[in-house]
């Protein structure tokens, strides 16, 4: 039988190594505060939603995924204030992989939440 593809779990992974080579770019431009931030924030994303896939109940894996969508909303801060330097990288491409992520965790908790009704 063939396994189902899990698009958020696949997403968010790809995403946390994408924020760990934007991370480490920072570094080397001695961006230390905003890159760590970043990282923690960033990875922390796909560490909740795969935390989630061994929850307890529905509601606790609506809660690991809302965890998970405020560390995307911290990410997309960060992001944003690179984009909006002239001291800072462009991270477009991040921010567009992030937006996709986001909407899907929304689509998630909100489809979850209707099946406990």
């Amino acid at each position: 039988m063939k396994e189902r593809r899990n698009e958020i779990l696949e997403l968010s992974f790809e995403f946390a190594l994408d924020i760990i080579d934007f991370s480490e770019m920072l570094e080397s431009d001695k961006k230390f505060v905003i890159s760590r931030q970043l990282l923690k924030s960033g990875v922390s994303i796909g560490a909740n939603i795969r935390e989630a896939q061994s929850a307890e109940s529905k509601l606790d894996f609506i809660h690991k995924l809302k965890i998970a969508a405020k560390e995307a909303e911290e990410t997309e801060y960060w992001l944003l204030l690179c984009k909006r330097s002239k001291h800072y990288p462009e991270p477009k491409e991040l921010i567009d992989k992030l937006l996709v992520i986001q909407k899907l965790l929304t689509r998630i908790i909100y489809t979850t939440k209707r099946s406990l009704k």
